[in-house]
């Protein structure tokens, strides 16, 4: 699934991923290939980027606030900051 990671500022990723977890306002979800649409608010927390089935490739970021889009395979993560931990 393609997913893109933006901040008013900047381009924090893009690319093609195995899957994402995020912190949703109202607990932590995880979204595959093929998921549902879906649009859901983000709230502080962390943020994993699985680039491969095998988890062992990640990217972990510290956001603040945000959105999240999911449709037809693409993931949009709109938020106010992100801060990369690894």
């Amino acid at each position: 699934m393609n997913l893109e990671i933006l901040t008013p500022e900047h381009k924090v990723f893009s690319g093609k991923v195995y899957g994402i977890q995020l912190p949703g306002t109202h607990g932590s979800f995880e979204i595959l290939e093929k998921h549902a649409p879906m649009i859901s608010s983000l709230g502080k927390g962390k943020m994993k980027v699985i680039k491969d089935k095998s988890q062992g490739n990640t990217e972990t970021y510290e956001i603040t606030a945000g959105f999240v889009e999911v449709l037809n395979n693409n993931v949009s993560v709109l938020i106010e900051d992100a801060n990369a931990l690894d």
